[in-house]
């Protein structure tokens, strides 16, 4: 194993790309990238700052507006996204063991989350890119006498996007913004997270290699508090796609609107998991567990709330407190790890915190005691019972392997306490009776129900979230309508 990450070292790019080219200078210190299996620092990255988002700006808007992207046809834009596709799925090995060496998750969902899934949202946006159309209006203008109108609306691309992503999902993540955008003919200066920047260099330079030209993916590395707030405040940038906490989306929605960027603002979550007394309780059981512990819970729709129906509560949640138990934490180049380190010792301590707090504020403890390994940043998989509405646990995003559950009787007693919560990203439901079923996700305020099953998406689903986890819908016809403007074509003609 030692070998193998050695070499995914060996691969690792310390640099930014703007304008097509490698771009090294730091606008301060640079930011460590660290293993978070054992702690260790494995890349120093620079801080792109004030000038360089600059000049990445300059550099999008330029080969938006003077170069060969801005007169490129759609079915061009289709044939490069393929091609994109294609490179990524050919290094499908660099690019997973880098994801699991620079983000810490399990291998086989690097392979298959990050890079299977990343190509197949490039395939499908792709598709998008010969289908955006405008609309044939019937326009009934009755002044001056004598004139007849002819109108129709055009869809055009945005402009410079500005795209920032978190640490969880990297590389996908990347995908999801740059593809639509892409397919729409915008142009694109992407962020990563300062934890997670490496595989979105990677994607910047396959991009360049299937023949997309300099200056449409820029990718600048750096802090959110310096070159996060120089790009939402960037005058160049027209639309700001953003994914991460509802704290910072708020931030960024107050910074853009000061010249009416367009935002898209995928944020926080706190998903209630539903479980009714009719439901096949080993599958929901095993269901309410992956949709915690899946990603050591660092997923914006985990399912970090557990609502049971009294007659099976003690079942279910003993047997998600007996699933957390078993759990092997390790490293996620080992095949045998089912828990992977969070991603740093930051945001480890943060998540200790509210299991301390779950303690104090009289949840019973279920799972999560026990020894965990000396290196890294793990945190056991954690179970609360009996937890009241108003606790910290309940109403906070822990963004964690922590799950809070509560017991409820009648239906309406579950809506109530699944809609008790300032998010609505997502939600699920487990029931064999087809008519609660239909009564319930049409109850729940949440962007996506999933029914028996949880964290399942597809880019043909609008994915995004109600009240306070976000504004806009990413995936599907929805997210390349998110970078595109529509304009009015009116034009007058003498009647005969």
């Amino acid at each position: 194993m030692g070998q193998d990450v050695q070499a995914e070292r060996n691969a690792i790019r310390e640099h930014m790309i703007i304008d097509g080219k490698p771009v090294t200078e730091s606008q301060g210190p640079t930011i460590a990238v660290y293993d978070p299996a054992t702690g260790q620092v494995i890349a120093h990255q620079p801080e792109a700052g004030a000038q360089g988002v600059d000049l990445a700006v300059r550099a999008a808007r330029q080969a938006l507006e003077q170069g060969e992207w801005g007169q490129m046809l759609p079915a061009q834009r289709e044939r490069l996204l393929l091609r994109l596709a294609d490179l990524v799925e050919a290094n499908a090995d660099e690019l997973a063991r880098l994801e699991t060496l620079n983000n810490g998750k399990l291998l086989f969902f690097s392979y298959g989350l990050e890079v299977a899934a990343s190509a197949q949202w490039l395939r499908y946006m792709a598709g998008w890119a010969t289908k955006i159309s405008g609309e044939l209006l019937s326009p009934s203008i009755a002044f001056p006498p004598g004139i007849n109108y002819h109108a129709y609306t055009r869809q055009e691309p945005v402009g410079v996007v500005g795209a920032i992503v978190p640490w969880n999902f990297p590389l996908l993540m990347a995908v999801w913004k740059i593809a639509p955008a892409m397919a729409a003919g915008c142009t694109v200066v992407l962020k990563p997270a300062e934890e997670t920047p490496l595989t979105a260099i990677r994607l910047a330079e396959l991009a360049l290699e299937a023949g997309f030209p300099a200056g449409v993916i820029n990718v600048i590395t750096g802090r959110g508090e310096s070159t996060g707030a120089a790009l939402t405040a960037h005058p160049g940038v027209n639309k700001i796609s953003f994914t991460g906490s509802t704290e910072v989306g708020k931030l960024i929605g107050h910074q853009a609107i000061n010249d009416m960027k367009r935002m898209s603002l995928e944020l926080g979550g706190k998903s209630p998991v539903v479980i009714m007394d009719d439901c096949d309780v080993d599958m929901a059981i095993q269901g309410a567990a992956n949709a915690i512990f899946f990603n050591q819970g660092q997923v914006c729709t985990a399912g970090s709330r557990l609502f049971v129906q009294k007659g099976i509560y003690e079942r279910v949640v003993q047997g998600v407190a007996d699933v957390a138990s078993s759990m092997t934490l390790g490293s996620g180049f080992d095949q045998s790890t089912q828990i992977a380190p969070l991603i740093s010792a930051r945001h480890q301590q943060r998540v200790q915190n509210y299991i301390d707090v779950g303690r104090q504020q009289g949840g019973r403890m279920l799972a999560g005691e026990g020894a965990r390994p000396e290196q890294g940043y793990f945190v056991r998989p954690t179970v609360f019972a009996d937890v009241a509405p108003d606790a910290r646990i309940m109403r906070e995003e822990i963004f964690g392997p922590v799950v809070v559950a509560t017991p409820f009787d009648t239906e309406a007693q579950a809506l109530a306490l699944a809609n008790d919560t300032d998010f609505g990203l997502g939600a699920s439901v487990w029931s064999q009776d087809l008519a609660r079923v239909q009564r319930l996700t049409a109850g729940i305020k949440a962007g996506t129900v999933w029914v028996n099953t949880h964290n399942m998406l597809d880019p043909s689903m609008p994915f995004g979230g109600y009240k306070q986890s976000g504004l806009g819908r990413e995936h599907g016809r929805a997210a390349v309508e998110a970078y595109l403007e529509t304009k009015s074509v009116c034009m007058a003609y003498p009647a005969a």
